[in-house]
C-alpha cells in the first residue's frame, strides 16, 4: 500500500512538471524547467530513488497504465483552453502509437525499419483519399490507414527476408526516399503541394468544432486527444500482450539468434512477416489520426529525416521498452517546439542525445526487463 501511496505521488510530481512545462512561455523559464529536469533525472539514476517506485509500477502493470493515463486526462483538462499546449499533447500521443508499432518491427523481433515515416505517410494518404471521395465513416477510415500501410509493406518483404542487418536496414531506406519521390510526381496524390483533409467526424461528433457543455468549455483538441488515448491504450494492450505471450517468445528468439531458433524448428519467415506486417498496421492507423489532425499532408512531412526521429526515439527510450519509447516520445516532441533556441538545430541535437545514451546508457532511457520464463517443477 505505502508503495502504490509514493507511486501516486511520484505521478502527480511527474503530471505536474509536464504541466509547468506545457504552460512556460518565456523561453527562461523553459531552460531552467529542462535543467530541473535533467538535474532530477541525473540524480534519480545515480541514487536510485526511483528504485521502489519502479519496483511497485513493474509488480502492477495495469495500475501503472491507469496512472499514466489518467495524468494524460488531468494534463488534458488542466489546458483545455491552450491550442497549442493540446496540440503538442496530442503528436506526443500520436507518435507514441507511431513508435509502439516500430518497436514489434525493430525491438520484438529484430526487424529493422528505417522507413517509419513512410508507411506513417501510407496512413495519411489513405484517410486524406478516401475522406475526400468515400463516405465511409471516419473510424473505418482510421483502420483503413493501418491496413494500407501493412498492404504496403509487403513490397519489402521479399528482400529483408533475404538480407540481414545493413543490407536490410539500406532496403527500407532506399524505400523512404522512393515514397517521398512517388508522392512529389503523383499528381493524383496532390504532387509537392499534398492533399487538405476536412474536419474528422464521428457520428454526430464534429472534431474541429470547440467543446461546450454548460459551463465546461474546452478546445476541440479534446476531442482528438480523446482518441488518440482510445488508440493508444489499444496498441499498448496489443504490444504487451504480444511480449508477454509465446508470440513474444518465438519473436525475442528470431531476433537473437535465427539460426539457433531455425534449429528448433521455427519458421523465421513466417515470424518476421508477422511482425513486420502488426507494426505497419499500428503505424498506419496513427498516420492516419495525425493526417485527420493536422488537416493537411505533403511529402515533406514523411522524409527520411521524420524516419529517424521515429529510430532515435526508440534508441533513446530503449528498444523493445514501451514504458521508455514514451518518454523518449515526449522529449523528442516536446523539447524542440517549447524550446525555440534549439529548433533549428533540433536533428544535431537528436543525435547528441542517441550518442549519449548509447555511451552512457546503452539499453536506453528505461530498459527493457529481462524476460522470465516460468515452466513447469522438474519431477
Amino acid at each position: 500500500m505505502r508503495s502504490r501511496a509514493v507511486a501516486v505521488l511520484f505521478t502527480a510530481l511527474v503530471t505536474a512538471y509536464a504541466w509547468l512545462l506545457l504552460r512556460a512561455e518565456s523561453q527562461g523559464a523553459i531552460a531552467a524547467l529542462i535543467l530541473v529536469g535533467i538535474a532530477a533525472g541525473i540524480l534519480a539514476m545515480r541514487t536510485q530513488l526511483l528504485r521502489p517506485v519502479v519496483r511497485s509500477l513493474g509488480s502492477n502493470e495495469r495500475f501503472a497504465q491507469g496512472l499514466a493515463f489518467a495524468a494524460v486526462i488531468v494534463i488534458a483538462l488542466a489546458l483545455r483552453e491552450d491550442d497549442f499546449a493540446l496540440l503538442l499533447l496530442t503528436r506526443v500521443l500520436i507518435v507514441i502509437v507511431a513508435c509502439l508499432g516500430l518497436n514489434v518491427q525493430f525491438g520484438y523481433a529484430g526487424v529493422v525499419n528505417f522507413a517509419g515515416a513512410s508507411f506513417f505517410g501510407v496512413g495519411g494518404y489513405t484517410a486524406a483519399v478516401l475522406a475526400s471521395s468515400a463516405r465511409l465513416p471516419h473510424l473505418l477510415v482510421l483502420l483503413a490507414g493501418g491496413v494500407t500501410a501493412a498492404l504496403a509493406g509487403t513490397v519489402l518483404l521479399l528482400p529483408i527476408l533475404r538480407t540481414r542487418g545493413h543490407y536490410a536496414a539500406l532496403i527500407t531506406i532506399g524505400f523512404a526516399l522512393l515514397f517521398r519521390t512517388f508522392l512529389e510526381v503523383n499528381d493524383a496524390l496532390g504532387g509537392p503541394q499534398g492533399l487538405k483533409l476536412g474536419e474528422m467526424r464521428i457520428g454526430p461528433l464534429r472534431f474541429n468544432d470547440p467543446i461546450s457543455v454548460g459551463p465546461f468549455e474546452g478546445s476541440f483538441y479534446l476531442r482528438y486527444i480523446a482518441v488518440a488515448l482510445v488508440l493508444l491504450a489499444l496498441a499498448f494492450a496489443v504490444v504487451q500482450r504480444l511480449d508477454r505471450s509465446w508470440v513474444g517468445v518465438a519473436l525475442d528468439a528470431v531476433r537473437l539468434d535465427e539460426i539457433a531458433a531455425a534449429s528448433f524448428g521455427m519458421d523465421i519467415a513466417r515470424w518476421k512477416i508477422a511482425a513486420f506486417t502488426v507494426g505497419n498496421f499500428i503505424i498506419g492507423v496513427a498516420g492516419a489520426l495525425s493526417a485527420f489532425l493536422i488537416g493537411f499532408i505533403a511529402p515533406n512531412n514523411y522524409s527520411f529525416a521524420e524516419s529517424l526521429i521515429f529510430v532515435s526515439i526508440l534508441l533513446l527510450g530503449g528498444i523493445g521498452s514501451p514504458w521508455g519509447l514514451s518518454l523518449a516520445t515526449a522529449i523528442v516532441i516536446l523539447l524542440p517546439e517549447k524550446f525555440q533556441i534549439i529548433q533549428e538545430y533540433r536533428f544535431l541535437m537528436f543525435a547528441g542525445l542517441v550518442v549519449l545514451t548509447l555511451l552512457f546508457r546503452p539499453a536506453g532511457l528505461v530498459p527493457r526487463p529481462l524476460r522470465r520464463l516460468v515452466g513447469p517443477p522438474l519431477s
